[in-house]
């Protein structure tokens, strides 16, 4: 599909040429070939035009284009790793906008080990920050399945989540600064990162998850955490969602509050991944309903913690059979079931996909009910949910009939407005992880308070009334 379109004009050639100028020697270009893998999104869903792609390479370049494209009032759409999944980062298919792309201002440093932050540019690769921090013993604890092309300042503009929000929190928790350039090319410079700063609104947080419709993220100060000197992973069956949440409870106690991830699993995602993934083994003997993936790191006395508290769970039938890995390469096999879930998922058969969450209280009962209310009004739909039980994350896909086509749009709209409703009257989030983007842009604006999306538009409105940045997306 292609993304939707804008009412507004193509841009003027002296507009273009004078935005490109102001983008510096070799950082704009109009080649097709450079452009391509910038105008279509991870998923290969979403298809969008652009008059032009800027690549700059520091911040006075991005305030030039800023200023350039502000007076011809042109569109900018900001771009990272282009790792989204909801169509934020791919303009509009009438080719209104400049694409602007953030991967060449990629510097990371300087680190500041005593106060435990890092700063690097939004181009930084997230997989290198992690490398960065790991050199000092150090780490930055935010990781998905992208790190290897997701850049930090996209995952600060979509405030990303991953496995081990848990513990340490979205990017909103781990961005202690940022300095972003706002929509009159001015500069909002709050990287200092101070631990207390109660002088009014802190501003960063409008940036952050804005995608990028505020605003252009250019640097950030990332919190780190000393590396632990322990990992510990462990896999467990059980009978029940409620079961997991009161293994997780019981992991809390015991650890005092050291579980990193924990995450859930039905068998049938499972079976998805030793069907399609070469080398996939199953981790347990038997059959269980549903799997959990454990993770605790702290000091190394966690290693009898953890085999105490699951020994307990067992005895008090929370759980019917769990193992822990005794080395990395377990440790990473028994991760690899888990990350492989969604390719797997997609080379079974095609699916309507759904980043949600509700309260963790209501999860458990909340993945059985909707499941049974989706299969029960979507004739031969099946339903795959997984995800965070911890941060209440769930990944709810609402797979085609075995055997079947995709599903027509109108079938896919259907069971997206089914699902957000029955997320909305959990009291959940539409978007736990991934952002609104396009795709879930009508939906929010059916389903949030009025008090909260007014609220919204007029911050919006405010601090970029042109309506430059990021046209489209969210509101």
């Amino acid at each position: 599909m292609t993304m939707p379109t804008t009412t507004a004009p193509p841009p003027l050639p002296e507009a273009l040429r004078d935005i490109a100028e102001a983008a510096g020697p070799g950082n704009a270009t109009t080649d097709p070939d450079i452009m391509a893998p910038h105008l279509v999104d991870w998923r290969r869903k979403n298809f969008g035009a652009a008059a032009l792609l800027l690549r700059p390479r520091n911040l006075a370049q991005v305030v030039a284009i800023v200023h350039a494209a502000a007076r011809h009032r042109v569109a900018l759409v900001p771009q990272g790793g282009n790792t989204g999944l909801v169509g934020g980062g791919i303009p509009s298919a009438d080719g209104s906008a400049v694409l602007i792309s953030l991967t060449r201002m990629n510097h990371i440093g300087p680190m500041d080990a005593d106060g435990l932050t890092l700063r690097a540019e939004a181009g930084a690769i997230l997989a290198d920050v992690h490398e960065a921090a790991a050199a000092a013993g150090l780490m930055f604890p935010l990781s998905l399945a992208a790190r290897g092309s997701a850049t930090v300042g996209g995952l600060a503009a979509t405030n990303a989540g991953g496995v081990q929000v848990l513990r340490h929190g979205t990017m909103r928790a781990l961005v202690a600064g940022l300095r972003a350039v706002l929509p009159d090319g001015s500069v909002l410079d709050q990287l200092a990162g101070l631990p207390k700063d109660n002088q009014g609104y802190d501003l960063k947080q409008l940036l952050i998850g804005s995608e990028g419709t505020l605003g252009i993220i250019t640097d950030l100060t990332l919190k780190l955490v000393p590396a632990p000197e322990a990992r510990l992973v462990a896999w467990a069956g059980l009978a029940s969602p409620q079961a997991a949440l009161a293994l997780l409870a019981r992991l809390r106690r015991a650890s005092g509050g050291q579980v990193e991830s924990f995450e859930l699993m039905p068998d049938a995602g499972l079976q998805l991944v030793l069907r399609h993934v070469p080398g996939a083994r199953a981790p347990l003997s038997g059959a269980h309903v549903w799997h959990v993936l454990v993770e605790l790191a702290g000091p190394a006395r966690l290693a009898e913690v953890l085999e105490a508290a699951l020994a307990d769970a067992l005895a008090a039938g929370e759980i019917e059979d769990a193992v822990l890995a005794a080395s990395e390469a377990q440790a990473a096999a028994l991760w690899h079931l888990r990350e492989s879930l969604p390719d797997a998922e997609r080379k079974d058969g095609p699916a309507v996909h759904h980043d949600i969450s509700v309260p963790v209280a209501a999860l458990p009962d909340f993945a059985i009910s909707a499941t049974k209310a989706v299969e029960s009004q979507i004739k031969g739909s099946r339903v795959m949910a997984f995800g965070h039980l911890g941060d209440g994350n769930l990944h709810f896909n609402v797979r085609a009939p075995a055997g079947g086509e995709s599903w027509k749009p109108q079938e896919a709209a259907a069971i997206t407005r089914l699902v957000h409703d029955l997320v909305h009257e959990a009291g959940g989030s539409i978007s736990a992880e991934h952002g609104i983007g396009t795709l879930k842009r009508d939906d929010l604006a059916r389903l949030l308070p009025p008090a909260r999306l007014a609220m919204m538009r007029a911050v919006k409105q405010a601090v970029d009334p042109a309506g430059l940045m990021n046209p489209g997306k969210i509101l």
